[in-house]
């Protein structure tokens, strides 16, 4: 399972670098199926290995002009604020089990997998939809920037909370938002999304130093694996239809999410039943 799992962790960085999303969603599963990490550690892990690969994915697009600094930072505080937050209170004070019914035992990791299941689904629909206006958004980049503050503000405080719950980056959250509410090109918004996902995502990791044992050797040869694939990513992404690839993968993160609900619910009732971590 360990060369599978460190296969997959440079799959994470090709999709970051092929479609500008969507590796974060990979992490936790991989980390947790894979490699067999507890799930809510996985969600630290994913912060780290997703915020690094993501940092580096942002330079060649800073250096295409493909970031907005301004939007980032817009965007970005009140992100990395609630991330942090999250990480470093909210999550500590989920109780373990979380709640029972009947003799049906919720523990805090079955939780953890059940809201990333949820996040998959929703993220496949946004990749598997038919955005006609993406094309025509690339054609606006003359236009004076304008922002929506209470919604960027907002929508980047509900990203934070997100992130800090399951571990994922939100780049498809972020990148819809920046392109409606700052009016942002796509290409920029996506480059922009990387930068806010690494400074988030590294910050939110931040909260979870004193909370957790973290095994180093394992976090650094997924999260190099992750950045090795991300150039790999950037380089097919000259010579694939970026379109049809983010429907492709889509469709196969529905069908992770619709497992992973399956297996926490159905097939795996003695994780439940245990909630011991």
């Amino acid at each position: 399972m360990a060369i599978a799992g460190y296969f997959a962790s440079a799959l994470i960085g090709v999709s970051l670098g092929l479609i500008g999303g969507g590796g974060s969603i990979l992490t936790v599963p991989v980390l947790v199926y894979l490699f067999g990490v507890d799930p809510v550690l996985a969600t630290a892990y994913s912060l780290f290995i997703v915020g690094s690969t993501s940092l580096v994915g942002t330079l060649p697009k800073y250096r295409e002009d493909l970031v907005n600094l301004k939007t980032a930072v817009i965007f970005g505080i009140p992100s990395i604020l609630a991330v942090y937050a999250t990480r470093a209170y909210l999550v500590p004070l989920i109780p373990n089990p979380v709640f029972t019914i009947g003799t049906f035992v919720v523990s805090k990791a079955m939780l953890m997998m059940g809201l990333f299941a949820v996040l998959m689904v929703f993220a496949s629909i946004s990749m598997i939809r038919d955005k006609k206006g993406s094309a025509a958004s690339d054609t606006t980049g003359a236009e004076p920037q304008k922002f929506n503050y209470p919604m960027i503000l907002l929508e980047g405080a509900v990203v934070g909370v997100l992130t800090g719950l399951v571990g994922a980056g939100g780049g498809f959250l972020i990148i819809p938002a920046l392109v409606l509410f700052s009016k942002l090109p796509m290409k920029q918004a996506v480059g922009t999304s990387l930068l806010i996902i690494a400074a988030k995502s590294l910050f939110g990791f931040m909260g979870d130093l004193s909370q957790y044992h973290l095994d180093w050797l394992l976090l650094g040869s997924v999260t190099l694996l992750a950045i090795a694939g991300i150039f790999i990513g950037n380089r097919l992404s000259r010579s694939i239809d970026g379109n049809k690839l983010k429907k492709a993968f889509g469709w196969f993160v529905l069908i992770m999410g619709i497992y992973i609900l399956i297996k926490e619910l159905y097939l795996n009732p003695a994780a439940a039943a245990v909630g011991a971590h």
